[in-house]
């Protein structure tokens, strides 16, 4: 069960910018993912986001964060239960990146 997603935040750059895809494994959710893993989940306030999993408390609520200075994360909202993640990003697909001026 593999689902394509577009990357619309900034919440992770500059590692995931905005129009990136990411490639997510939706099977196996009684898997907890792992600190340093990407997730891609479902806030009811702030909807489908892409984050990096900081922590997971024993009873698998993740705590996760942005790399942007500026990301919403469980700094702000705390965290998330595990049924409310969609699935682990397992490939990045990054859009084309402009060529640097210098030769």
């Amino acid at each position: 069960m593999l689902k394509v997603i577009r990357v619309e935040g900034e919440s992770l750059s500059p590692e995931y910018l905005p129009g990136d895809y990411v490639v997510i494994y939706t099977g196996n959710r009684s898997r907890r993912p792992h600190p340093g893993a990407v997730v891609v989940f479902r806030h009811p306030a702030y909807g489908v986001m892409i984050k990096r999993v900081q922590r997971v408390d024993a009873d698998g609520w993740l705590y996760v964060t942005g790399s942007h200075p500026h990301s919403v994360d469980s700094a702000r909202f705390g965290a998330i239960p595990p049924q409310d993640v969609i699935g682990k990003v397992i490939w990045h697909i990054r859009r084309p990146r402009p060529k640097s001026p210098h030769p």
